[in-house]
């Protein structure tokens, strides 16, 4: 039997969520079976993982020592963590810049993702221990797709972790996006829609009006910067955060982002990767501002966080300079 005790900075949590974490190659399915058989308990009591543990908790595991060791990853440190962008750091907060084609979190067992080395770092830099910190692994408070690059901010404790989430869907952290589209956009718009996603096609449809159930609302705020031949750079400003929003709200609006194999323009899209090497969306979340936090992180309010574009969109901004209009018609 093995006896964790809960601290401070692990409290605030439900027990499935600190076990997922101290038990982090366990399947959900295994640990709700050991709580239901009692195999697992809180403070010595039957528990279903909903509870919320407390500083000071003590929380039994039932288990031989080969089972724990079998479902518990204790160390990702020798991952190569040098070359993580890291934008801002503090004791609480950690932002970096993702490059293209990193994942945020896993989506297979074997995959490297940003999340992963991140946590490579803070072990390697001593300010995280997994075998100290059992009930409390370092989150994500964003993600971005695959080929999506930017700005992700991580939380390096639990109260940060819950504050930054709080704060994002609060709204009181602002998110913005640079991209290349096709056509010419004069004005800001401001587009509101109802997102529906396919998850066999991994595609979103957007509706005028709500299906209850089914939809959800989103809006998206896009203003012209720059105009090239008939392409225009975009700073998007994204208010609600769903899967594939950006990409969908543009095509919807028939200014397709350029390289975006799912959404975009097909003919214009395989001219770019002939040309340019282009093989995922230019899209890039280049900032970030913080305003009316509360709590412990109220420091960051009246910050702003800005990673520059990549450079890939310089390459096909001087390939479009370079051609004109009928080129790409």
């Amino acid at each position: 039997m093995k006896e964790l005790k809960v601290t401070n900075k692990d409290a605030g949590q439900r027990l499935d969520k600190y076990l997922a974490k101290f038990l982090n190659k366990a399947p959900k399915s295994f640990i709700y079976k050991m709580l239901r058989k009692k195999n697992i308990k809180l403070n010595k009591l039957k528990a279903d993982g909903k509870e919320i543990v407390l500083n000071g908790d003590f929380i039994q595991l039932y288990l031989a020592d080969d089972t724990i060791n079998k479902f518990r990853n204790m160390s990702t440190n020798t991952l190569n963590y040098e070359k993580l962008a890291i934008v801002y750091e503090d004791k609480n907060i950690l932002i970096c810049n993702k490059p293209i084609g990193m994942l945020s979190q896993k989506d297979e067992k074997n995959s490297i993702s940003l999340i992963d080395i991140v946590i490579a770092y803070l072990e390697g830099t001593n300010q995280y221990d997994p075998d100290k910190d059992i009930g409390f692994r370092p989150g994500l408070c964003n993600r971005l797709d695959r080929n999506t690059s930017g700005l992700v901010i991580v939380g390096k404790n639990l109260m940060a972790l819950q504050e930054i989430n709080h704060a994002i869907k609060e709204h009181q952290i602002k998110k913005y996006y640079l991209t290349i589209v096709k056509g010419k956009v004069v004005k800001p718009h401001t587009l509101v829609d109802h997102w529906e996603k396919d998850t066999e096609t991994n595609r979103v449809k957007l509706n005028k009006v709500e299906i209850e159930g089914k939809t959800k609302a989103i809006k998206t705020i896009i203003r012209p910067k720059e105009g090239y031949h008939g392409f225009t750079q975009l700073e998007v400003e994204l208010v609600t955060g769903k899967s594939h929003q950006i990409r969908a709200h543009l095509k919807s609006i028939d200014h397709p982002i350029l390289g975006d194999f799912k959404y975009g323009d097909p003919r214009l899209n395989k001219t770019l990767k002939e040309k340019c090497h282009l093989t995922s969306q230019l899209l890039h979340a280049y900032k970030l501002t913080f305003n009316g936090l509360k709590g412990n992180v109220d420091y960051l309010n009246n910050k702003e966080f800005i990673a520059e574009e990549p450079q890939v969109f310089t390459k096909v901004k001087k390939y479009i300079e370079r051609r004109l209009p009928n080129d790409f018609k």
